[in-house]
């Protein structure tokens, strides 16, 4: 690991792109490799964590059905319902709140929400943070009570 890959503003960068990659996939579908590769071929990584933009891609996209299971009890829609950017936010919260547990819950909440307000449609930050709330409150109660 590079000391640049351990900036939380490079993780903050892996994240846009992340979204950027999801929203593709869920629109166009392909595979995690040819994904990965346009993304690493269309963009500067210098300054972006590529092992985590590539741990997060191809977790997310290997256990998509396994992540909407998670959330959507929380949902007052079906996961179809949602827009494309919402999904791919849930998804990457979820997973981060699941399998990424070096990212406190708080963080991988907020980085989804900052992410709905800059990509998502208008209120879908509040939409993500409440179904993330959740989702962390049943997955991560010991660091949340240990934060209080």
């Amino acid at each position: 690991m590079t000391v640049m890959s351990s900036l939380p503003s490079a993780r903050k960068k892996a994240r846009r792109l992340l979204v950027q990659a999801l929203y593709q996939w869920q629109l166009a579908g392909g595979g995690p490799v040819a994904i990965e590769a346009e993304f690493r071929a269309d963009n500067d990584m210098a300054k972006i964590d590529g092992d985590y933009f590539h741990d997060l891609l191809h977790g997310i996209l290997s256990a998509a059905d396994a992540l909407d299971a998670t959330y959507s009890p929380y949902l007052d829609r079906r996961i179809e319902a949602l827009d494309p950017v919402s999904r791919a936010l849930l998804r990457m919260g979820t997973y981060e709140l699941l399998h990424r547990i070096d990212v406190p819950y708080r963080v991988a909440i907020n980085e989804a929400v900052n992410l709905a307000k800059a990509y998502g449609p208008e209120e879908a930050h509040r939409y993500v943070n409440g179904v993330l709330d959740k989702v962390a409150a049943a997955n991560r109660q010991l660091e949340i009570t240990a934060a209080r």
